[in-house]
Parts: C-alpha cells; sequence; structure tokens
C-alpha cells in the first residue's frame, strides 16, 4: 500500500501586501513569506529588483489565480536619479559606463517631463528579464554581450518632479504594465546631455492595493513569534491577510445563491439575474455570500466560469 505523501504546507488563502526591505530580491521575499505562513502555494505580482524597496503584493493560495489581475494594474513609483554618470545596469550595481560633469537645471527637467507622458516608446535595459532568442537579457549582459532589445510600447499617466539638487533628483511615477524605471532614469540623462542611474527605487502603489495595506517584514516576523508553529497556530499572521477579492476590484461582480456557486465550482455557465448584473463582460467574477466563487466572462446573460475557487 502506498503511503500518503505530507502536506508541503497549509491552504492558507489571501493577498500580504509587503513592504519589501532594500536588498532582498522578490524571489527571496515570496519564499520568506511563504515559510512565515506555512503557505502551500505563494507568488507575487511584479518583481521589485533587490535595490528598490516597498509594495510586492504576494499571493497564497488561491489568490495565485488572481495575479494577472494585479500584474496589469498601474504602479506608482518614487526613484531618486544621480546625475553624472550612466551605469551598465541603469542603477547603483553596475558599473560607470559613460559620465558628465555637466548638471541639469530644475527648469530643463521640468520641460523634458512632457516628452515622457502619455503612450511613449520605451527600451528596456540590457539587464532585465526580457527574453532574446530564449534567453534573458540579464544572463547575456552578465556575460559581457551587447544585445539589441526593441523598444516597445509603455503608458505613463504622470511623471512629476518633486525635488531637485545639482546632483540629483527625486521623481513620482504612475506607469502601466511593462514600464522599467531604471529606463526612465537612463534616458532622462541622455536627453538632459549628462547621463543618469536610479540611486533609490521605491513602489508606493501597486493597483489595486493601497499604501495603507503595506505590511513590514518585521511585523511579520513578530506575529510569528506570538503564535506556535509547531502547533499550528498562525492567527496573528492570518490577521495580514486580505480577502483574494480584493485583487479584483473594478471588474464587474455578479452575485449568485448556493445553487448556482455549486454549478460553477463544477464548471458549468449559469444565467445572470438581477437588475444591475452585466449582460455581457470580458471578465468579472462571482461570488456567494460575500466571497470569492469564480472568474469568467458573461455573455448573452451568462456567466461562463475560467477559474474557479473553493468554497
Amino acid at each position: 500500500m502506498a503511503r500518503r505523501g505530507k502536506r508541503k504546507g497549509r491552504r492558507i488563502n489571501g493577498w500580504l501586501i509587503l513592504d519589501k526591505p532594500a536588498g532582498m530580491g522578490s524571489t527571496n521575499a515570496v519564499s520568506k513569506i511563504k515559510w512565515l505562513f506555512n503557505a502551500e502555494k505563494a507568488g507575487h505580482a511584479g518583481t521589485l529588483d533587490p535595490l528598490a524597496s516597498g509594495m510586492l503584493p504576494i499571493a497564497l493560495g488561491d489568490a495565485t489565480k488572481t495575479v494577472p489581475f494585479v500584474m496589469d494594474g498601474a504602479k506608482v513609483y518614487r526613484f531618486k536619479v544621480a546625475w553624472g554618470e550612466e551605469r551598465a545596469t541603469d542603477d547603483l550595481e553596475g558599473p560607470v559606463t559613460k559620465s558628465s560633469d555637466e548638471r541639469p537645471t530644475e527648469e530643463a527637467i521640468r520641460a523634458l517631463l512632457p516628452n515622457y507622458t502619455g503612450i511613449i516608446m520605451q527600451t528596456p535595459p540590457q539587464f532585465s528579464a526580457i527574453k532574446i532568442d530564449g534567453e534573458r537579457a540579464y544572463d547575456l549582459a552578465r556575460e559581457g554581450e551587447t544585445v539589441e532589445i526593441a523598444a516597445r510600447e509603455i503608458e505613463v499617466g504622470r511623471l512629476d518632479l518633486v525635488s531637485s539638487t545639482p546632483d540629483e533628483a527625486l521623481f513620482e511615477i504612475e506607469c502601466g504594465k511593462g514600464t522599467y524605471v531604471r529606463s526612465i532614469a537612463r534616458d532622462l540623462g541622455r536627453d538632459l546631455g549628462c547621463f543618469g542611474h536610479i540611486a533609490e527605487l521605491r513602489r508606493m502603489e501597486v493597483y489595486p492595493f493601497l499604501p495603507a495595506q503595506l505590511v513590514e517584514l518585521s511585523a511579520l516576523e513578530d506575529a510569528a513569534r506570538e503564535g506556535d508553529r509547531e502547533a499550528g497556530d498562525f492567527a496573528a499572521l492570518d490577521e495580514y491577510l486580505l480577502d483574494i477579492a480584493t485583487a479584483l476590484e473594478g471588474l464587474p461582480e455578479v452575485a449568485v445563491n448556493d445553487d448556482a456557486a455549486a454549478r460553477l465550482r463544477l464548471g458549468n455557465p449559469v444565467i445572470v439575474r438581477g437588475r444591475d448584473a452585466p449582460v455581457e463582460a470580458p471578465e468579472a467574477w462571482a461570488s456567494a455570500r460575500g466571497r470569492l466563487v469564480a472568474l469568467g466572462v458573461v455573455e448573452a446573460g451568462m456567466f461562463k466560469p475560467k477559474r474557479v475557487f473553493a468554497a
């Protein structure tokens, strides 16, 4: 008789909005959270470089099914650009590749900002996760190769100058998926004729999550000590989790009864009822008694599930 394998963790579901400290990689941060919560499954919604700090939404359990909706959300970063040097990595970690004694005036910086808003073309950094012929650009860059990375379309909602000194400037940007803030710093430096690189980077927001939902790693470690891991007591930690549906703000919600919820969980479509229910929606979510039941589409008055969630 075959022995049953030991489960690898708890089936805990929800979002943890980590205030990632600088110096920690995103993968390491997810591993740390997964261990603290003894979670069976975990993932994150958008990599933050080790140099960067700030909001790293981490999905536990079934929340991983909603990661794409967070990945597509707008993000807000605050970043400091040091003038006078361009670096191989476009941040402090890489060697200097170009330098200049020129320094931009505040007026020159402000005059340039409109060129960086709206739909613009951007070339990702050499040290990025972009795939070139099946290999990551950063792997090729570490081997000394200079690769041609095609420019791509990105959207920048706003780019504001917060403060400025002769040697550095602090900016805040609201941008869409696929934007490299390091490339913004690099291109600003080139356009201003003085070169530049990221000296500090902090992600302030990832829609739909808010700064007030940020949790510091030290607070989680304190909560872990309040419980009893061996006894399965994680109550103090679990208080920091947000409901899975928090990630779905902005999507139409279709409320269903228990019978319809059971049908959805079996993969069957159900009729959408209610005066305010959508007749058509390319993306929507169904709920029963306030709990997420399924992700799917609404077509011709029918909710058709694509991903379902346990009761």
